[in-house]
């Protein structure tokens, strides 16, 4: 098989997300905000924010106001969330570039979100041939769908892609459409995976 693109996935891939920064100055520890993301269960709604559902709305549905309220300004403190990239990834990104080989990206990622990722991270607007928004398709990984628009728009075949996920489902999503996949889990090793693969 010979690979003609490498497909990215974004956060904690490239770029770190750490979202209990949104509400660390409101709530003051660690602690604090763990215990208020457990109670609206802020990983099934930001799940859901990656599928296209408004901050605004989901923060609706929840009893407490003030609860409600800190979810709800979640889209407006959310650059607070993403300040550092991952070590090492964007420089194999760059070699890969630099010798010609076309790099695309697909990332589960709120449409309110993603402007403000680009505005504190601009290459994420610049580097990518093609780069498929979760939130603004309406579908997240490791639904099939969202890796058909990839490739449709890229003008690839699945068999042409290998993909690089942080998520285990992710990358077992990517497979099933025919992918070549590889689990990050560091630079390092993501670096040997594609050296194995003669693309680095």
């Amino acid at each position: 098989m010979t690979v003609k693109a490498v497909v990215f996935d974004i956060g904690a891939v490239l770029v770190d997300w750490q979202p209990h920064l949104a509400w660390m100055d409101e709530l003051g520890s660690r602690e604090a905000v763990d215990a208020f993301m457990d109670r609206i269960d802020f990983k099934f709604r930001n799940l859901r924010g990656d599928a296209g559902e408004s901050f605004k709305d989901l923060a609706a549905e929840l009893d407490d106001p003030e609860d409600s309220a800190r979810l709800e300004a979640y889209v407006s403190r959310y650059a607070a969330t993403v300040p550092d990239t991952v070590p090492g990834t964007w420089e194999i990104l760059d070699r890969l570039k630099a010798q010609g080989t076309p790099v695309h990206a697909i990332t589960n990622w709120s449409a309110e979100t993603w402007p403000i990722g680009v505005e504190v991270h601009p290459r994420l607007g610049e580097v990518f041939g093609v780069t498929v928004v979760s939130g603004q398709e309406k579908v997240v990984k490791p639904d099939a769908r969202i890796f058909q628009v990839l490739c449709d728009r890229a003008g690839l075949a699945a068999e042409d892609c290998v993909f690089i996920d942080d998520g285990l489902h992710n990358v077992a999503g990517a497979k099933a459409v025919g992918m070549d996949a590889i689990h990050f889990t560091d630079a390092a090793s993501l670096e040997a995976a594609l050296q194995d693969r003669g693309l680095l």
